[in-house]
């Protein structure tokens, strides 16, 4: 168990990284965007598009990493005061009733809107970027993503439960 939890963090670790990178990349777009516009009055659809794909990308990756680094929103007024075997039990309770559930909602209902997207190359019509389907793809890959890693946060709490160490 705690090889696949390592397996499936590193999966998130990664799509983690490549957010990160995703980030520098809008942030150093947005600033070439202003100064190209202020300075120069120039600007581009495509590069607007970009700004999009980045931002979407960004947050549609960083799932799963923010699951696994608790970066997520939770109320720990009441589990603070829990011990760990309740708390364990407890986010095996929010997996299985809400977020399992919520990953296979999303990449269910995601499926026939990337599958026509893919369908028709869909791109921009407005002399942006060609290659929506691409960003699109990432829907059902964030849902896998943060499914998976639910997965590893819930074999973390069954190893507690069990009493044992869950790798960290």
């Amino acid at each position: 168990m705690h090889k696949a939890i390592r397996v499936l963090d590193a999966v998130n670790e990664a799509a983690g990284r490549v957010a990160g990178a995703l980030a520098l990349a809008l942030v150093a777009l947005m600033f070439a965007l202003v100064v190209l516009r202020d300075a120069f009055g120039w600007g581009s659809i495509a590069a607007q598009e970009a700004v999009l794909w980045l931002h979407g990308a960004l947050f549609l990756l960083s799932l799963g990493y923010a699951l696994r680094h608790n970066a997520h929103v939770r109320v720990d007024v009441l589990s603070q005061r829990w011990s760990p075997r309740r708390r364990a039990q407890v986010e095996i309770a929010g997996l299985l009733l809400f977020l399992l559930p919520l990953c296979v909602f999303m990449f269910w209902m995601s499926f026939d809107y990337v599958a026509a997207s893919w369908s028709q190359r869909e791109g921009s019509n407005s002399g942006g970027l060609p290659g929506w389907f691409l960003v699109k793809t990432l829907i059902p890959l964030s849902a896998t993503l943060l499914f998976l890693q639910a997965l590893a946060q819930g074999m973390r709490a069954l190893a507690v439960l069990r009493g044992e160490q869950p790798p960290p």
